[in-house]
C-alpha cells in the first residue's frame, strides 16, 4: 500500500451490510462516527483459494446471472466487493481481464489507457496520485496530461476493464458489485500462487527484478556515471520495448 488509512476487522455479515448501508453510525462505530466499511471477498484459505462469488456467497449466487464473456476453463475468480457510500479505491491496474458487476448502487470509474503509465506515476500497481479529482500537481505535474475515460455504474450494468487499463473508483452510496477476473494470456504466463490475482506476469516480474538488480549496481558508479548510463538504459528501453507512439513523444 501507497498509504495505509484502514483497519481490519471482523464482524458477522449482516452487521457489515447494516454499519456500510447506514447514513449514520447510531453510536455503532470501531473508531469514528464518520468511518467507512468495505468489503472485498476471500476464498476458503486466503493464502491459496481465489474467491469465487458462487461457493462463498451461494444463498446469493442464484440473485446474479453474470455475463459469459469469457471462456469458462480461463476463469479465474469471482469477488463479491460491498461498501460505504464514499468509499474510493486508489488508482491500480490488474494483469487480467475483468468485468465489474454492479448490483446495488452507483459508481464513478475514471479509467487510465496503459500508454499513461508515465503520466499516472505508475512505478508499483498503483499510482501515488491518490485523488484525481484534485491531483496534486506541483507533485505530479505529468497527471494534467493523462487521458482520462470516466462513466457512472448503475444496478444492472457491467464494466468491462481490460487488463493494464488503471482505474479509479469511487462509491457515490451504499453499493454492492461482483467482480469476475479470467486469465485471457496463456495460463504458464501467470504466477501460479498467487490467489488475488495481483501478481506481474512470470516474465514481467522477472524484468522487474533485473531492473531492480540494475539499479543497485548504478548506485555503485559516481553521481554523472549514475546519470549516464540511466539514460543509455532508458534510451535502450525506449528504442527496444516502447511502443511507436511513445517513441514519437520522447519518452
Amino acid at each position: 500500500f501507497l498509504t495505509k488509512n484502514f483497519a481490519y476487522k471482523s464482524m458477522a455479515f449482516d452487521d457489515l451490510v447494516r454499519r456500510a448501508s447506514a447514513s449514520t453510525s447510531a453510536g455503532e462505530f470501531f473508531y469514528s462516527e464518520n468511518e467507512k466499511y468495505y468489503l472485498r471477498a476471500l476464498g476458503d484459505d486466503p493464502q491459496k483459494d481465489c474467491a469465487d462469488f458462487s461457493q462463498q456467497f451461494p444463498e446469493l449466487a442464484g440473485d446474479l446471472t453474470l455475463p459469459q464473456f469469457y471462456k469458462p476453463e480461463t476463469f479465474f475468480s469471482s469477488v463479491l466487493r460491498l461498501g460505504s457510500a464514499g468509499i474510493q479505491l486508489w488508482t491500480h491496474y490488474d494483469v487480467m481481464d475483468n468485468i465489474l458487476v454492479e448490483v446495488i448502487g452507483h459508481k464513478r470509474v475514471i479509467l487510465f489507457p496503459p500508454s499513461d503509465a508515465f503520466n499516472i506515476y505508475l512505478s508499483t500497481d498503483k499510482s501515488p496520485v491518490l485523488d484525481p479529482d484534485h491531483p496534486d500537481l506541483a507533485s505530479f505535474p505529468d497527471f494534467a496530461h493523462a487521458e482520462q475515460w470516466h462513466c457512472t455504474l448503475s444496478p444492472g450494468e457491467v464494466l468491462f476493464i481490460p487488463a493494464l487499463w488503471s482505474h479509479n473508483v469511487l462509491a457515490k452510496d451504499f453499493s454492492v458489485a461482483v467482480n469476475v477476473f479470467w486469465r485471457h494470456l496463456n495460463a504458464d504466463m501467470y504466477e501460479r500462487r498467487d490467489p488475488y490475482g495481483n501478481k506481474d506476469p512470470v516474465a514481467a516480474g522477472r524484468a522487474l527484478q533485473g531492473l531492480e538488480r540494475a539499479m543497485q549496481c548504478l548506485n555503485d558508479l559516481p553521481e554523472d556515471y549514475k546519470d549516464f548510463y540511466a539514460k543509455r538504459m532508458m534510451a535502450k528501453l525506449r528504442d527496444k520495448c516502447c511502443s511507436q507512439t511513445q517513441q514519437n513523444s520522447g519518452l
